[in-house]
């Protein structure tokens, strides 16, 4: 098949030591662009200066997953665009499979790959399988079906790929897992220079804040509120706990926890950033 007819984009923020091993199994015929979420200019040179088929767009600042996704889609120029995790490590063929795959189903939205880890005793079957939603860390894009509406930009960080699937499958798009094709994804190792704690931090802010912002845009603001307050108070408890016991991490850790859930409920933006070393 003709990999000219694919570009992959990838969104990094900090992830130098990841990008090389994600970027060995695709075909030097593909396309690839690379959206750094900042103004690392050094790092833009050495990927351009190593690969011949390679873009690297720097956003200047930390715009986030979807922004940054968008940037990266908005700028193909192909039939198919495989958006792709820096931690995510295709295997060799899987490029091929997927253009393979395209042609037989001319009608699809969006194709994700299986994981090791996936052992659904239909995916030993190596049929296509039509879901309803597929992880974020490989996403084969049709983009003959699209209208430049692709990510939800309100998410910063979560959700984003589950507000996408809603959304196609809302207009009655064609979401497929194709177990033939593999892929392992690390998870949570997207990024070089972050500590483990504020890590956790940031995972929980915006988790919160995206769970509220995802129910209240497809159920409503009663139903996302009934639906998260188990969290909030939860929350909140182990604040004051944590607290009453000294343990900083723990307090600190929930505490974000309630402020993404507060923040999403008054209608602020996604606005939590971690410390970089």
């Amino acid at each position: 098949m003709d990999s000219n007819e694919l570009t992959v984009v990838i969104v990094t923020f900090n992830s130098q030591s990841k990008i090389i091993d994600c970027l060995k199994p695709i075909p030097i015929q593909s396309k690839i662009i690379i959206v750094e979420n900042s103004n690392n200019k050094n790092f833009k040179r050495d990927l351009e200066n190593q690969y011949q088929n390679l873009e690297c767009i720097l956003t200047g600042e930390n715009k986030g997953y979807s922004t940054a996704n968008n940037i990266g889609l908005k700028n193909v120029k192909t039939k198919y665009a495989l958006v792709l995790n820096p931690d995510t490590i295709l295997d060799n063929n899987a490029i091929e499979s997927f253009l393979v795959r395209a042609k037989k189903i001319e009608k699809f939205w969006l194709i994700g790959p299986a994981t090791d880890q996936m052992i659904d005793f239909n995916l030993k079957e190596n049929n296509l399988i039509e879901v309803e939603n597929i992880k974020g860390f490989a996403i084969f894009f049709n983009l003959s079906m699209f209208k430049k509406d692709f990510f939800d930009e309100n998410f910063f960080l979560y959700f984003e790929e589950i507000d996408l699937c809603k959304r196609v499958k809302d207009n009655n798009g064609k979401i497929y897992l194709d177990p033939k094709i593999k892929a392992k994804h690390k998870g949570a190792s997207s990024v070089d220079k972050i500590t483990s704690i504020d890590l956790e931090k940031n995972r929980n802010w915006h988790w919160m804040w995206s769970t509220f912002y995802f129910h209240r845009k497809h159920q409503g603001f009663l139903l996302a509120l009934i639906n998260i307050m188990p969290n909030f108070i939860s929350a909140f408890i182990k604040v004051i706990f944590y607290s009453l016991v000294i343990n900083k991490k723990k307090r600190d850790i929930y505490y974000c926890r309630l402020s993404g859930i507060f923040n999403s409920i008054i209608g602020n933006k996604s606005w939590y950033r971690p410390p970089i070393d």
